[in-house]
């Protein structure tokens, strides 16, 4: 599995970015796709999650301005983040699980670094 992590960059409190990460060799449908991120100096911490049936799970901190969704058909899952806070810089990694297959064919994409200036 491939997982290809896009649209990262710099933006001012308050501003909104949106992240891609875009799938190959799975069968995209049957997988749990969730963003983490990594602040510096600290854990890469759940940022937000959506699972084959399109139920999501988000982090305290995100709720109410950070929307993931997917498009199977596309095999791309999205991160929309709005209302972006200075924490929120961070480097975001999106990562697949297949629900079917387990564990074991878990992937990540590489890291796209989102900064959020004051």
């Amino acid at each position: 599995v491939q997982l290809q992590a896009s649209g990262g960059g710099l933006v001012q409190a308050g501003g909104s970015l949106r992240l891609s990460c875009a799938a190959s060799g799975t069968t995209f449908s049957v997988n749990t796709i969730a963003y983490y991120r990594q602040g510096p100096g600290q854990q890469r911490e759940l940022v937000a999650r959506i699972f084959s049936t399109g139920r999501t799970n988000y982090a305290d901190s995100v709720k109410d301005r950070f929307t993931i969704s997917r498009d199977n058909a596309k095999s791309t899952a999205y991160l929309q983040m709005d209302n972006l806070k200075p924490e929120d810089t961070a480097v975001y990694y999106c990562f697949a699980r297949d629900e079917v297959a387990g564990p074991e064919y878990d992937s990540w994409g590489q890291g796209t670094q989102v900064t959020v200036s004051s």
